[in-house]
C-alpha cells in the first residue's frame, strides 16, 4: 500500500510547482509562449534523462517480465480508450469531438506521470512507467492524431523511434541488460538533470494553465470528460489487472498512469488543426486540477 503521508506530500509538492508556474506565467516572469522552449526542454533533455536513470538498477528477469507485462497492459489500455471514445460523448460539436477523443486517446502520462510514478514507487516504479509510456507515444502519433486529421498519422514507426524518450529506454536498456558502467561525472550529470523532471513539468503546465479563462472553465461536458479520463479508464486498468493477476507493483503503476488527466498537447493540437482550442484548454486544466485529487483516491482504493 502506498504511504498515505507520502502520497500527500507529493501532491502538496505537484500543486505547489503548478501554482508557482501559473503565479510566474500570470506575474510577467514567464511568457505565454514560454511553453514552447520549456516543453521542447522537457522532451529533449530532461525527460530522456529521467528515463535512462531508471534503468541504473541491477537487472533480473523478473523486472523483464515486469516490464512486458505493462507494455500488454498499456496497449489493453490504449485501444480501449480509443473505443470508447467514439461512443461516448454525444451530441458534441465535430471541433469538440475530436478533442474530446484526442484527451482520452492521449493522457499526460510522460509530464506528470513520470514524478507521480517516482514519487510513489521509487525507481523501479519509474521504469516500469517508462514502459507503459511506449505503446502511449505510439497511439499519439497514430490514432491521436487521426482524430484530429481523419487520417492515420503518416511515418508513425519513424516518429516513434526517434522520439528522444524512446530512445533513452532503448539505451537505458542496453546499459541494465549489460551492466554497462558509466563514468562518474556522467551519472551525475544525468542524476541531476534527472532530478529537475518534477519541478520543471509542473511549471510547465502551470505556464499553460495561466492561458486558460478560469470563469468559464467548468462544464457538463468537460466533468464527464474527467471522470472518463480521470476515473473510468484507470479503475477498469485496475479490474483488467486484478483478473489476469499482474503484480502488484505493475498493477499499482499502471492503474496511476491510465489515470493522468489530458496531455497539453490536446490544446496545441486543436489550435493547429482549427478545432475548440479554448474548450481544449478547458479540458486541459479541469482534469489536472481534478487530478489532484483523484489520483490519490485510485492510490488509496487500487493502488498496492
Amino acid at each position: 500500500m502506498v504511504d498515505f503521508k507520502t502520497l500527500i506530500d507529493l501532491q502538496i509538492t505537484i500543486f505547489c510547482l503548478l501554482l508557482a508556474g501559473y503565479i510566474l506565467t500570470k506575474a510577467g516572469v514567464l511568457s505565454l509562449d514560454a511553453r514552447k522552449p520549456l516543453s521542447a526542454l522537457l522532451i529533449n533533455f530532461v525527460l530522456p534523462c529521467n528515463i535512462f536513470s531508471s534503468f541504473m538498477i541491477e537487472f533480473n528477469m523478473q523486472i523483464l517480465k515486469d516490464c512486458l507485462a505493462i507494455l500488454i497492459v498499456s496497449v489493453c489500455a490504449q485501444i480501449f480508450a480509443v473505443v470508447i471514445s467514439r461512443f461516448i460523448y454525444p451530441g458534441s460539436t465535430r471541433e469538440q469531438l475530436a478533442v474530446l477523443r484526442y484527451g482520452t486517446v492521449v493522457s499526460n502520462a510522460g509530464f506528470m506521470g513520470n514524478p507521480v510514478a517516482y514519487g510513489l514507487f521509487g525507481t523501479q516504479g519509474l521504469l516500469y512507467a517508462s514502459f507503459y509510456q511506449i505503446p502511449l507515444r505510439i497511439f499519439m502519433w497514430s490514432a491521436g492524431l487521426a482524430c484530429f486529421t481523419g487520417t492515420k498519422g503518416e511515418h508513425v514507426l519513424r516518429k516513434v523511434l526517434t522520439h528522444p524518450c524512446i530512445i533513452a529506454i532503448f539505451l537505458g536498456m542496453i546499459r541494465m541488460v549489460f551492466q554497462i558502467p558509466l563514468p562518474s561525472g556522467l551519472t551525475k550529470a544525468i542524476t541531476y538533470s534527472s532530478n529537475c523532471t518534477t519541478a520543471l513539468s509542473m511549471l510547465t503546465i502551470g505556464n499553460i494553465l495561466a492561458g486558460v479563462d478560469l470563469k468559464t472553465t467548468f462544464s457538463l461536458k468537460g466533468l464527464w470528460y474527467c471522470l472518463v479520463r480521470l476515473l473510468l479508464i484507470p479503475g477498469l486498468v485496475f479490474f483488467g489487472c486484478m483478473l489476469f493477476q499482474v503484480e502488484p507493483l505493475v498493477r499499482s503503476v499502471s492503474v496511476v498512469l491510465a489515470g493522468m488527466p489530458a496531455a497539453a498537447t490536446t490544446a496545441i493540437l486543436a489550435a493547429n488543426y482549427d478545432c475548440d482550442d479554448a474548450f481544449a484548454a478547458k479540458i486541459v486544466f479541469m482534469s489536472t486540477l481534478l487530478s489532484l485529487v483523484t489520483v490519490p483516491v485510485l492510490c488509496l482504493l487500487f493502488a498496492a
